[in-house]
């Protein structure tokens, strides 16, 4: 496995040292109070945008936002019959059942780790960067659709340093010798996770623009 000075020279080569610059995290981002309400809505946000035109879901959230009544997991969770059927009659926003039911799920899997931890969108938030492999198989397997990418992108997008699993990350870690495809078990993780710790110690960079610098790194 190169070291990561290494594979930021190739990066580097490839687009040049301003234009990499450029595409990197170079501040903390800005993060408000983090509510449940909020990481249910980017859960929601995440979910509609796996295999539809993200252009239309952002399009349509504003709706999404009416429609879920500000994503509070305390009020989704106790959605009935009639507020799906209300949801699925309701045009502001993308009708799929499937993705629907997902948000009231997760509403209930937020009230769970919220009644166990006193806060769910701290518990998320503060769970150690250098484990986000077993954070990664925990939404996927307590959550709903949060597997793979969604889950991925909903910690990005929360603020919390996260690598993105895309075509271009899992090419440079099969160039390494890391995993040979996308990783879906344990050990597969692990050894992703096992690899990220290790260009972070040697970098002092973040999960998250490692994961970039990894992705430019390949054509």
């Amino acid at each position: 496995m190169r070291s990561f000075e290494e594979i930021y020279d190739i990066a580097e080569e490839r687009h040049g040292a301003a234009a990499l610059h450029s595409r990197l995290a170079h501040a903390p981002p800005a993060i408000d109070a983090l509510s449940d309400a909020c990481w249910l809505e980017e859960m929601a946000r995440c979910i509609f945008q796996a295999g539809f035109s993200w252009k239309v879901i952002e399009n349509k959230w504003p709706g999404f936002q009416v429609a879920f009544e500000g994503f509070e997991p305390a009020r989704i969770a106790n959605y009935f019959d009639e507020d799906l059927d209300r949801l699925l009659a309701d045009k502001s926003i993308v009708r799929n059942h499937a993705k629907i039911n997902a948000v009231i799920e997760n509403a209930l899997f937020l009230n769970s780790l919220s009644a166990e931890h006193g806060s769910a969108a701290e518990y998320l938030f503060n769970w150690p960067s250098e484990d986000l492999a077993s954070l990664l198989l925990m939404l996927t397997k307590q959550g709903s659709r949060l597997g793979g990418n969604s889950g991925q992108r909903l910690l990005r997008n929360m603020g919390k340093q996260s690598y993105v699993l895309s075509k271009d990350v899992i090419k440079r870690l099969s160039i390494e010798g890391v995993v040979d495809k996308m990783p879906s078990s344990a050990k597969g993780l692990n050894a992703v996770q096992s690899a990220f710790n290790q260009w972070v110690d040697e970098s002092g960079q973040g999960l998250t623009n490692i994961s970039k610098i990894l992705a430019l790194s390949v054509d």
